[in-house]
């Protein structure tokens, strides 16, 4: 019994380990899918740029790619998914920049100024995403986008100024307050943008950015003065 034994564990010592071959193959193919999937939404970045989400076809996707559209819808089902993937990269890394602004804030007015100079910063530094999150904007109709991708989009977007609310809460304003003064925010952000991205803010004779901080500090001049006109 004991020499059966003694065999038996010392055939398991001695049998050699197979390498997990299949799993390194499909380690490598994974690393090559996403690789052709991140030039094929380098190259639709470009298309949906030029002619917009309505005017840009898969066809022109696979041709600036350098694939097949055949190739192009292995990866995506159509070019709404693709644009979706776009912004959707787009949003984390707004989101990102957001969560790296406030960084160091020790009061709840940096946290404000901080959380709103960056989601400016964020888009006057790539003007491309700009054009790229009208489709959020209001630029360009959600059509073909399943309701499912249109919520987490929006959704996504409205995280990034969720720092920008909670602060203002900090502050004292009510909730209600807290998100008319987000809304403003973002209008009055996304006209200053779009005036420096046309390059018509020269028409003024202003600077966008300067203008953006000025009214960043007066949203949180009324914000205490409401504060301390309740108490």
């Amino acid at each position: 019994m004991r020499q059966t034994s003694n065999l038996k564990d010392s055939s398991k010592e001695k049998a050699p380990k197979v390498p997990n071959a299949l799993k390194a193959r499909k380690d490598r193919l994974a690393i090559v899918s996403d690789a052709k999937k991140a030039h094929i939404l380098a190259a639709a970045k470009e298309v949906f740029e030029e002619y917009g989400l309505e005017g840009a076809s898969v066809r022109e996707i696979a041709k600036r790619a350098g694939y097949t559209p055949g190739a192009i819808y292995s990866y995506f089902t159509a070019k709404e998914e693709i644009y979706g993937a776009l912004l959707s990269d787009s949003l984390e890394r707004l989101n990102d920049a957001v969560n790296k602004s406030i960084g160091g804030a020790k009061s709840a007015t940096q946290r404000v100024e901080r959380s709103a100079l960056g989601f400016y910063e964020f888009y006057a530094s790539n003007p491309r995403d700009l054009d790229l999150g009208f489709y959020l904007f209001g630029g360009a109709r959600p059509y073909g986008l399943t309701p499912d991708l249109n919520t987490t989009l929006n959704t996504r977007l409205r995280d990034s100024l969720l720092h920008f609310e909670h602060a203002l809460l900090e502050l004292g304003a009510s909730p209600k307050v807290a998100k008319e003064e987000v809304t403003a925010f973002f209008a009055h952000c996304v006209g200053l943008l779009i005036l420096e991205n046309t390059h018509r803010i020269k028409m003024f004779k202003e600077d966008s950015a300067k203008l953006c901080a000025t009214y960043i500090t007066q949203v949180v001049e009324r914000v205490k003065s409401v504060k301390k006109g309740r108490n």
